[in-house]
């Protein structure tokens, strides 16, 4: 059943839920990071309204810097700036930070471990008409593998609020993964955040699986527990906002069931369900299925047909759950 405790949005399993722009999630909490604090500074690369610092750069202009389509600048800049005092912030779209600026997020900002802040915008397929070209769906991968750098991937707009605040607080570097299209809002203002803290979703009485997702995909996990849990299977959905540092207790939580599934819109390498399985392989192994995108590119189309063409639908969940329950 769902996890009232949480605070989760009234509507979030009705037929027609709260929907609302992951990334606008950052642009609230950026405009007000730049009230509450004069230390925070944005920068862009040529992408001001797309990943949504309007209003950040009209109300403090002193503050925002276009850095224009240099992004490997952008990364230096920003370490320069984290360097004398101030809390950057840069934003484009993830395929370009962290993907063409990998080696100065690298070297100036993860080496130096000064608390630059990556906000990378139109992650995954759900990017949808973009194309693969602009669906960033190696990110998590890259960033978790840096030294000192923290990985958010917020689940809707009021995590991404959330998890941007977060990030200001850390004196470290930070990526942030934002999802472009509109999704269903999971959780209210009151829902906790805590960095490193896993979020129980739904808690069946004798899971026999855990559901462990990331960013707008942990919508379809909820759907598909729903239909396990119709078919008398019971589950638990895990909501793993923080892929790095990685909450140990989803050990405990897979080692209670016997069995995951990791879902993720990301390649299943490098990605969330690899991070999951190098922690069990320490801890408690058990019998895991991956779903993400299986060595392969993304494609130019709508977000549903693309999650049912790279099997993240509802139904290849309930099929990977029970696949998995069958290896127990």
């Amino acid at each position: 059943m769902l996890n009232k405790s949480l605070h989760l949005h009234p509507k979030l399993l009705t037929t027609s839920p709260a929907l609302a722009a992951i990334r606008s999630g950052f642009g609230t909490a950026m405009h007000q990071l730049g009230e509450k604090d004069t230390r925070v500074v944005a920068l862009t690369a040529d992408l001001m309204d797309s990943t949504q610092l309007s209003a950040f750069a009209a109300a403090y202009p002193d503050r925002f810097v276009e850095v224009g389509v240099a992004e490997q600048n952008m990364a230096a800049i920003a370490s320069g700036l984290a360097a004398c005092g101030k809390i950057p912030f840069i934003s484009s779209y993830a395929v370009f930070s962290p993907g063409r600026n990998w080696e100065q997020i690298r070297t100036t900002i993860c080496y130096n471990d000064v608390p630059v802040k990556i906000a990378g915008h139109h992650a995954g397929i759900l990017t949808g008409p973009d194309g693969a070209t602009h669906q960033a769906t190696e990110d998590i991968a890259i960033t978790r593998a840096l030294p000192n750098m923290t990985v958010f991937v917020p689940a809707d707009a009021q995590q991404a609020h959330k998890a941007t605040l977060a990030a200001a607080k850390i004196e470290a570097p930070v990526y942030i993964r934002f999802q472009r299209e509109k999704t269903p809002v999971i959780t209210t203002p009151k829902t906790s955040f805590y960095p490193g803290k896993v979020q129980v979703l739904w808690q069946g009485k004798k899971p026999k699986v855990v559901l462990a997702a990331c960013g707008a995909i942990v919508y379809q996990a909820l759907l598909a527990a729903r239909e396990l849990t119709t078919a008398k299977i019971d589950c638990v959905v895990l909501n793993v906002h923080t892929i790095k540092p990685l909450d140990p207790s989803i050990a405990v939580w897979a080692a209670k069931a016997g069995a995951l599934v990791s879902i993720e819109d990301h390649q299943v390498n490098g990605g969330l369900g690899s991070a999951i399985a190098e922690l069990l392989a320490k801890t408690n192994p058990v019998p895991m299925e991956f779903i993400g995108l299986q060595d392969e590119f993304g494609q130019s189309g709508e977000p549903e047909d693309l999650l049912r063409a790279h099997g993240l639908s509802v139904s290849a969940i309930v099929r990977a759950a029970q696949q998995v329950i069958g290896r127990k």
